[in-house]
């Protein structure tokens, strides 16, 4: 059976327990066995880590320990999935350049804060996007550092809210994204600043084929 691990924590403003519960929900409904933690003693075993199929990590402003961070980028690498959103994969570990290298992207800005009204657009014809239209959101609209080798889903178009980053002209930000590392898969949607922003399609229904696809191995 293939095993996933969520583990959650960090800043409370991105309700890192409903979200957790939330993709657990969908992991078991899946054929998954699924365990929820909430803390990073997960990482802490190297060899147990590169057991799971899946790691999924809901953590938001917080600290990771350098062996962690090392522990976790070799099971991915050993061929672990990792898959997750928003700021509980991206924004999860600022001090820690290994975990940005292998999630492929850390969270800089959101003009405009949350309540921006903004359109997503897909732009690959990859089955984790199939059948999906362009869609809108209300939510914080995520500016990525992002590596240059991700395969881009999904975007949305700079800028929409005023500020200093609008004088460099329209810009399309990835919005969901895969890759690899190693022989792992990587997924990442920036949507889901609150549980209820990631749990309604189309949202859902993406993140679901994300965490479902960075599971398989190979």
């Amino acid at each position: 059976m293939t095993q996933a691990l969520i583990t959650w924590g960090g800043w409370d403003g991105h309700e890192p327990d409903k979200v957790a519960a939330l993709f657990a929900g969908w992991l078991d409904q899946a054929g998954m066995a699924v365990r929820v933690t909430d803390s990073l003693a997960c990482f802490d075993d190297p060899e147990a880590l590169k057991a799971v199929d899946l790691i999924v990590p809901v953590w938001t402003m917080s600290e990771i320990g350098k062996d962690q961070a090392v522990n976790a980028c070799a099971a991915v690498a050993a061929g672990t999935g990792i898959a997750g959103c928003h700021g509980g994969m991206c924004d999860a570990f600022r001090a820690n350049v290994d975990w940005q290298f292998m999630t492929g992207a850390q969270w800089v800005a959101h003009p405009g804060n949350d309540g921006v009204r903004y359109g997503v657009r897909i732009v690959s014809a990859d089955p984790l996007v199939a059948g999906i239209a362009d869609f809108e959101v209300e939510t914080e609209q995520y500016y990525l550092h992002i590596d240059p080798a991700v395969r881009v889903h999904a975007v949305t178009d700079f800028p929409v809210t005023d500020g200093p980053h609008a004088v460099n002209g329209p810009v399309a930000m990835p919005v969901v994204f895969s890759k690899f590392y190693g022989a792992g898969r990587v997924y990442y949607n920036a949507l889901g600043h609150k549980a209820d922003v990631i749990g309604t399609d189309p949202a859902a229904e993406l993140m679901r084929r994300g965490l479902i696809w960075a599971a398989r191995r190979g």
